[in-house]
């Protein structure tokens, strides 16, 4: 079983950054891939980074470049840093966590935390 926490979110203007963390609770975190998904308003929830336990990193087009996912696994911890941030970056953010090899839909991650609110301003 692993909870997560996330923290971090918050209102900023275009142009600016904030680092999300996301707080895993178990002995095994270092054995998970994790992710982190965005959901806006009225839309699907959608992939936005993700680490694979063996330190691989991946990103959606939208973000690649703007933002970098890490992770400190004697923390048990994730971090999403996001720079240059847009309007269209504004949802509610989830960190995750899986054993699965896909890394990239919603349906392979088993334990989710309850999302932190990023609001961009123009």
């Amino acid at each position: 079983q692993v909870q997560l926490v996330e923290s971090g979110g918050g209102l900023v203007q275009a142009g600016g950054s904030l680092r999300l963390t996301c707080a895993a609770s178990g002995r095994t975190f270092s054995s998970y891939s994790m992710g982190w998904f965005r959901q806006a308003p009225g839309k699907e929830r959608e992939f936005v980074a993700a680490n694979r336990w063996t330190g691989s990193t991946y990103y959606a087009e939208s973000v690649k470049g703007r933002f970098t996912i890490s992770r400190d696994n004697a923390k048990n911890t994730v971090y999403l840093q996001m720079d240059s941030l847009k309007p269209e970056d504004t949802a509610v953010y989830y960190c995750a966590a899986t054993m699965s090899r896909m890394l990239v839909t919603t349906t392979s991650y088993n334990y989710w935390g309850q999302g932190t609110q990023v609001t961009v301003s123009s």
